[in-house]
């Protein structure tokens, strides 16, 4: 059987809308040689508090400029690990299976990786880790406009509603705040609200089913 592969920006604990995305390739292709781009998932992710959606957000060193996104460092003179980690406590730390996730999650950020791209990997290998995705992670070896693998790049887009792209179909699940269902949060948002079923979950948002 053919390997399955797609290109994709690597995000800040992404979206569901990006699991949704990938769920059906074998291999994960995380371009790593583009330059780094501000207001977008690379470095920010929502979460769901009692009153508001928050955005958390990793300051970064030199973000301004041209720089391959492989370069970016953290800016780790603010604190935002724990202004980060008491949001998600805040958030989550009732949530059904948060007891079971958030030690994992905790380990990562206790690391202070320097590398804003190093990073991401590692919470997004935890992500398809406790999502039980079989996905392979790899690199980019080169940047590349045209792959012939598909194309994710610079499709989730922080700036627009999903709604304006085709990729992903909210299925609601059970959330602690409010009777509303908000849609397309951060993927532990769905991981410490459903657990083990946040894989079916994913399955039944894919546009088109």
């Amino acid at each position: 059987m053919e390997n399955k592969v797609i290109v994709a920006d690597l995000f800040y604990l992404p979206p569901i809308e990006f699991f949704v995305a990938i769920q059906d390739f074998d291999e994960l292709r995380l371009e790593a040689h583009d330059n780094y781009q501000k207001q977008t998932y690379r470095n920010r992710s929502l979460v769901r508090l009692a009153n508001k959606v928050e955005t958390l957000s990793i300051p970064v060193v030199g973000g301004n400029k041209k720089v391959k996104y492989s370069k970016i460092n953290i800016d780790y003179h603010q604190k935002w690990k724990n202004v980060h980690l008491r949001g998600i406590k805040s958030a989550y730390g009732k949530a059904p299976f948060f007891e079971y996730f958030f030690p994992y999650f905790e380990d990562v950020f206790q690391r202070e990786v320097d590398n804003l791209f190093d990073f991401n990997l590692e919470l997004l290998t935890l992500c398809l880790k406790l999502l039980k995705f079989k996905t392979k992670i790899t690199l980019t070896s080169n940047y590349t406009d045209k792959p012939s693998e598909e194309d994710l790049r610079s499709k989730i887009v922080a700036k627009e509603s999903f709604e304006s792209r085709n990729l992903y179909c909210p299925s609601p699940y059970h959330q602690l705040f409010g009777s509303d269902f908000v849609p397309n949060l951060s993927i532990i948002d769905l991981l410490f609200c459903e657990g083990p079923l946040s894989k079916e979950v994913i399955a039944r948002s894919k546009k088109n089913n």
